[in-house]
């Protein structure tokens, strides 16, 4: 009976021993922590980029989502414009006289020798020969935008009227939409504006005459929206208004053209660092006209103080009348009133 008991009580020590063990050297059968799984090893994949992490970086050549006035300033939509501009009735013409109110042709009132004419035919022509020491062009190609034609340009009498230099934004409709309450300044500067000015076929631009967008629109369908959209930014910088026809007028171009942006709106005469690009001359034999590669400003290769008009017949046909005392051509024989202007 004693063998039975004394099993008993040796199995029950055995367990209370191995309860005991389990607690100070045993392997630990504890739930393993949420951090033990949730840190990766090495091997493990890479976690999700957090938000700030994924931002992209703007690299050269990428707009960026916020951009400044300034980068697109350029790029405004001709038809965005347009609905911007007031809406109104033509005003008289009373009191509209071009010298009077916009100064003398070509004549930006900052004395230098090279006119408004000779640097819009400087800009628009190509293949240019001026005459020489003197920044006058003799001869050049124009791709006209108003025709499509080409036309081949000689100064002399009876063949410079050929190219003519177009206000896009006739003075005198300028004057009847909102030119009347400026400054002289003012309509001097936008008189001479190269935003407003272009190279253009001479007849063609007499038949335009004061027209507006209502009126009279280029022959080459394919320079419409280029040229509403340049009447549109050249009112809108000077703060002119549009008739409901001409406002009509325009949308119908634009709406062949919706991605058509702006051209123009400087609002003010151009100034001697933006029109001065440099000029290269390449040499040429005495008396002969000299080439020059790019762009005139303020002045040709030389002084002008050479320059010599036969008579005032010839004067007008180089697009120089009227001359001022002390601009070059001048010279008292021309000047038949001694008043100090020649050619008037």
């Amino acid at each position: 009976m004693a063998h039975p008991v004394l099993s008993a009580l040796l199995a029950l020590v055995l367990l209370i021993a191995a309860v005991s063990g389990g607690g100070s050297g045993g392997p630990s059968v504890s739930a393993p922590s949420p951090s033990s799984t949730a840190s990766p090893s090495p091997t493990s994949p890479i976690p999700s980029p957090s938000p700030t992490s994924v931002s992209p970086t703007p690299t050269e050549g990428t707009p960026s989502a916020t951009a400044s006035p300034s980068s697109t300033s350029r790029t405004r939509l001709a038809t965005d414009v347009l609905a911007t501009l007031a809406v109104k009735g033509r005003a008289p013409k009373t009191g509209y006289d071009r010298t009077g109110k916009f100064g003398e042709a070509w004549d930006d009132g900052s004395g230098r020798t090279c006119n408004t004419r000779e640097r819009i035919l400087a800009r628009d022509l190509f293949d240019i020969t001026y005459k020489p020491g003197s920044c006058k062009v003799a001869t050049g190609v124009l791709h006209d935008p108003y025709t499509g034609t080409t036309i081949h340009f000689v100064r002399g009498q009876g063949t410079s009227t050929a190219v003519q230099i177009d206000h896009v934004v006739a003075l005198s409709d300028a004057w009847q939409k909102g030119a009347q309450q400026w400054d002289r300044a003012k309509r001097v500067a936008f008189a001479n504006d190269p935003d407003n000015l272009l190279a253009v076929d001479g007849p063609t631009n007499q038949q335009k005459g004061d027209g507006d967008a209502a009126t009279w629109l280029p022959p080459n369908r394919s320079f419409r929206c280029a040229y509403v959209a340049r009447q549109i930014g050249v009112k809108a910088g000077y703060g002119l208004w549009v008739t409901r026809a001409e406002k009509d007028a325009m949308a119908r171009v634009l709406a062949g053209c919706p991605g058509q942006v702006v051209v123009g709106g400087s609002a003010g005469a151009v100034t001697a660092a933006a029109s001065t690009p440099t000029v290269t001359t390449t040499s040429a034999p005495t008396g002969a006209p000299t080439t020059v590669q790019g762009l005139v400003g303020n002045q040709g290769p030389g002084s002008g103080s050479d320059v010599y008009y036969k008579n005032c017949a010839a004067a007008r046909a180089a697009g120089a009348a009227p001359i001022r005392k002390g601009r070059p051509g001048y010279r008292a024989g021309l000047d038949r009133d001694g008043d100090g202007v020649a050619c008037e």
